[in-house]
């Protein structure tokens, strides 16, 4: 049986990358002055990621679209690769807005593969339930074929919401989607990184409170100066560590030779969170 060992450092904790961003990429490319890319340019950039930092990472996550193949190929045997099933909803340009179960992905052959991940929107509106069957189905797939199953929920405000908090709505999202037990729960920063270390831990520890599985924690929405300590105050309230992307390289979209920058920027970052996570992390064994 496939156990989170399988995405896992010896210690028990998580440092995976993520790499599973689509249209959302090729707007990165047009935002840093390189207009908008082929897909050719897109798939060397994740296989220029996967070569380079995944045989640092003790994950790795991709989308089928672009690259997979060189993506898989390009990984040790020792990083555990997960596989985004989710299609998504998305405007050019903007934010994902809604988001499904790919079906041609999760009825694929899966060779290599360990986990499957959802990305998930969670709302307080008309759709809520709906989402809750999606992501326990998404969960009963992940099993029946064997691998891991990584949930994402992502909150987003019903317009008019005068009451919003975000952090609220995190943790609400949280007693919901993680009692259905996928394999680990993929949360967002609390307080966005902001504030100082006591209140990033307060935030961490009620978070955890909401918990019902091992749960690393997203960069997305996080200044990349403030993931470190957001993650070490995570950590030390019950986070198992990381799957990130943006913290990592998204500076780097664009530029000449990517494999010699991020050799030289992006692995000493994942390096660097390596040593906090495994110092302050809780083993998923113990979540």
């Amino acid at each position: 049986m496939t156990t989170l060992d399988a995405i896992a450092r010896p210690t028990g904790t998580f440092a995976m990358v993520a790499m599973d961003q689509r249209e959302s990429l090729r707007h990165m490319f047009d935002l840093a002055g390189r207009g908008r890319p082929e897909d050719a340019v897109l798939n060397e950039f994740k296989e220029d990621v996967a070569t380079v930092l995944g045989p640092v990472a003790s994950g790795f996550l991709a989308d089928h679209r672009y690259g997979f193949d060189a993506v898989r190929s390009a990984l040790p045997s020792t990083t555990g690769l997960i596989l985004a099933a989710d299609a998504l909803q998305q405007e050019d340009g903007g934010p994902v807005e809604e988001t499904f179960i790919d079906e041609q992905v999760v009825a694929s052959s899966l060779d290599g593969v360990v986990a499957l991940k959802l990305l998930l929107i969670w709302r307080r509106d008309e759709h809520r339930d709906a989402r809750v069957e999606l992501a326990d189905r998404f969960i009963r797939l992940a099993r029946e074929r064997g691998v891991l199953s990584v949930l994402e929920p992502v909150v987003r405000a019903v317009p008019g919401d005068q009451d919003w908090d975000a952090d609220v709505a995190i943790r609400e999202a949280a007693r919901e989607l993680s009692a259905l037990q996928p394999s680990l729960y993929k949360s967002q920063v609390p307080l966005a990184g902001e504030g100082d270390e006591r209140a990033q831990r307060e935030a961490s520890a009620a978070l955890n409170e909401a918990m019902a599985t091992p749960w690393v924690v997203l960069s997305q929405g996080v200044a990349r100066e403030r993931f470190r300590d957001a993650v070490r105050a995570a950590c030390l309230e019950g986070a198992s560590g990381f799957l990130a992307g943006r913290a990592l390289w998204s500076d780097l979209v664009g530029v000449d030779d990517v494999r010699a920058q991020l050799r030289s920027v992006s692995v000493p970052r994942l390096e660097a969170l390596i040593e906090t996570v495994d110092e302050a992390g809780r083993p998923w064994t113990r979540a």
